[in-house]
């Protein structure tokens, strides 16, 4: 077993009492062959006009009450114009060239967005040595968007749990250095003794209740924005039957260090790990699941990341759902930064090439 699968190990038998370990690994698929834009058929009127009036707390998630649905603490205020961005993977080159396609930000990286509504997919971590910036960014345009009216949501993908849960296999020798100092607080010493040197600040940031543990639990695994449902890896009946609401609250206690890790988000049909809408094209039954959701949740169309579609952003099922990981990570030595753009009920891709290094 090499050194980046015993953290995981250890992580995960001694200290966090979930099945880490037996997570689905993590592989990228064939060519997707894109579809056109448009738009997708109306949701549910009655469901929906009771999202979009409910008012809408300072944090941008809408404030509870008793005539809303039961996914009301995982539904978010959305502006005249949304914009999603997928799988960032650890570049932050990427990461600013994409907010500024977008009109999210200046050269400066200052949200200049006024009232747009930015949703990252999750996946922020791993694969590239830009992790931390790209965390403290989003976090810090979040605070500067809701000043101006605006509003960033940011998902927790599998990357994310996987840091938590102490699967480290997919983080760089920078990845590990880049989060010394960032929690002060020491891991146990039985376990410390067991887990090589570098990974210990690393171990120490996303351990259940670490600084950046904690930073993720501000973040759900799934969410309605407007007349969409985004999640890292998509939405199932299953999902929905559970409570949207619940499973967010149970993975954000977990990372607060306050309850296990669920199992609805370590299995391979978590929200965070299937692809049940992005591997290929969709099946008929495929579809009709995704329309249940839909109707479910009173929104129009779902968007997902996690899978990377190597011609660029697609969609399926009658444009029902809309997969927005495109390898812009130099991992994939990616050529061009893309983002879905939701305005007026219409749907546009926004991409242009990567800027030469």
């Amino acid at each position: 077993m090499n050194t980046r699968g015993l953290v995981s190990l250890l992580l995960g038998a001694a200290l966090l009492n979930c099945a880490c370990d037996s997570s689905p690994r993590t592989t990228e698929t064939e060519i997707r062959t894109p579809v056109p834009v448009g738009t997708a058929q109306s949701p549910r009127a009655a469901a929906q006009s009771r999202i979009q009036s409910a008012p809408a707390a300072q944090s941008g998630r809408v404030e509870p009450d008793k005539k809303l649905p039961p996914f009301a603490k995982s539904t978010y205020r959305a502006g005249p114009r949304v914009v999603a961005v997928g799988d960032l993977h650890g570049d932050y080159a990427a990461t600013l060239e994409v907010l500024q396609l977008v009109g999210a930000t200046s050269d400066q990286n200052a949200w200049i967005g006024g009232a747009l509504t930015l949703v990252q997919t999750g996946d922020q971590l791993d694969r590239g040595d830009g992790e931390r910036a790209i965390l403290d960014l989003l976090i810090r345009l979040k605070d500067q968007a809701e000043a101006a009216g605006g509003n960033v949501v940011i998902l927790n993908g599998n990357h994310e749990t996987m840091n938590v849960g102490g699967d480290f296999r997919y983080v760089t020798e920078r990845g590990f250095a880049e989060f010394e100092g960032a929690d002060p607080r020491p891991l146990p010493e039985t376990l410390l003794r067991q887990l090589p040197p570098n990974s210990h600040s690393r171990a120490a940031a996303f351990f259940p209740g670490g600084t950046y543990a904690r930073r993720l639990a501000a973040h759900p695994v799934i969410a309605v924005v407007g007349d969409s449902v985004f999640a890292h890896g998509g939405v199932l009946m299953g999902h929905v039957e559970y409570g949207i609401d619940k499973l967010n609250s149970e993975v954000k206690q977990w990372l607060l260090g306050d309850g296990p890790a669920p199992q609805e988000v370590l299995s391979p049909d978590a929200p965070v790990w299937t692809r049940l809408y992005s591997e290929g094209e969709p099946s008929e039954a495929a579809c009709r699941q995704l329309s249940q959701v839909l109707q479910s949740l009173g929104v129009k169309r779902m968007v997902v990341g996690h899978t990377v579609q190597k011609l660029g952003i697609t969609s399926g099922c009658e444009q029902k759902i809309w997969r927005i990981d495109v390898g812009m990570s130099s991992y994939y030595a990616g050529s061009s930064v893309s983002a879905l753009e939701i305005s007026g009920g219409q749907v546009r891709v926004l991409q242009r090439q990567k800027r030469q290094k």
